[in-house]
């Protein structure tokens, strides 16, 4: 069997993020890495390194990597560009619109709908997040879809820190809503949807409190 590949390894470091099983301020040691996911631990600093660009870990000279810790003007600050970059995505959107993209799209959400219902916290999450990338993909927008994973990213790790809940659900109803208006060629109405939507995923959040100390690193991951 071929090894895990670095991008699965991240993808897998950051589901464990946005799920609160890795909490902010974990050191993620080279070491227990490399024995967790049976790789070389040049590998494991390939991946650190990934997540770092990323944004979702700190790496500090003659300590290592950590989780990172977000503060919560971050956290506003990040809400705050999500909502003008995916206004921009919409607008883009509708000048590449067809009815087959918008099918896929509905699809999406009923995949969301299928997992929130039966609390499937890790497909909710990797759905909910992908329904956002998607709309910049359909866009034809490479910079912004570059931005959107960037962004996704980096929200993934806010709710990890501070939602108030570990249940995690961006909002399939919300989606469909988005895309109805879509499906009528209001961009104004879509517009106003996401940026309602994006309020209420931020309003869940609980910003003024303490984050929670970390679990251990090789629970977190298996």
């Amino acid at each position: 069997m071929a090894p895990i590949s670095a991008d699965d390894i991240a993808e897998r470091i950051w589901l464990s993020i946005a799920e609160r099983r890795l909490r902010p301020g974990m050191r993620l040691k080279e070491a227990e890495l490399a024995e967790v996911f049976g790789v070389s631990r040049a590998r494991v600093r390939q991946v650190l390194a990934m997540l770092a660009r990323e944004g979702l870990v700190t790496i500090e000279v003659n300590k290592g990597a950590i989780v990172a810790e977000p503060s919560a003007e971050e956290a506003r600050d990040i809400f705050h560009i999500r909502r003008e970059v995916e206004q921009r995505v919409l607008e883009r959107l509708m000048g590449h619109l067809d009815s087959a993209k918008l099918v896929d799209m509905f699809e999406h959400v009923a995949k969301e709908r299928i997992a929130n219902n039966a609390n499937d916290q890790r497909e909710i999450i990797k759905l909910s997040g992908g329904f956002h990338i998607m709309l910049a993909e359909m866009a034809q927008a490479d910079y912004l879809c570059g931005l959107m994973r960037d962004l996704i990213s980096r929200t993934s790790l806010i709710t990890a820190a501070f939602r108030d809940s570990d249940k995690y659900n961006c909002g399939p109803d919300e989606h469909e809503a988005l895309l109805l208006h879509l499906k009528n060629g209001d961009l104004e109405r879509a517009k106003s949807a996401m940026v309602h939507h994006l309020e209420h995923v931020e309003n869940e959040l609980k910003l003024s409190g303490n984050i929670e100390a970390p679990k251990s690193l090789r629970d977190a991951l298996i």
